[in-house]
């Protein structure tokens, strides 16, 4: 079996804030910009992984998520505790640089970890969880 990701979702709160910090900050790719029934959905990726999408969608998306549990994803939200991504990076300090000098909030300064990597870490507008990982032996 040959299993390849093609995409994940991520909740934001606002597109537009989203799309200037995965675009303008990361550097990532707009792939689509869809609109419907009042939601929207943009799909990023980085330009290295054409096959990969972010979907940047609204908190519970789902027709069927109650008022209460869209309350419950936006408090999660608020507190980072929702969605985490992972991204590689070949130079963690330059990375850390340039998304601070953004004004991404920290969430950790560069540091080498026990398991081989440096690594930071920050939220994105949202308050998505965001780290960003350097394999120590390059």
């Amino acid at each position: 079996m040959n299993l390849k990701l093609t995409y994940c979702s991520m909740a934001v709160h606002d597109h537009d804030k989203a799309l200037a910090f995965y675009r303008d900050v990361l550097g990532f790719e707009v792939r689509s910009d869809v609109e419907f029934e009042g939601m929207r959905w943009v799909s990023v990726g980085p330009p290295s992984q054409p096959d990969v999408q972010i979907v940047l969608e609204p908190p519970g998306a789902d027709p069927g998520v109650s008022r209460d549990d869209r309350k419950a994803i936006a408090d999660l939200m608020a507190k980072g505790l929702l969605s985490r991504l992972v991204f590689a990076t070949d130079d963690c300090d330059a990375t850390f640089e340039r998304v601070q000098a953004a004004g991404a909030e920290v969430m950790q300064e560069p540091m080498d970890q026990p398991y081989g990597v440096r690594d930071c870490g920050f939220r994105d507008p949202s308050g998505n969880m965001l780290r960003f990982a350097q394999s120590r032996s390059e």
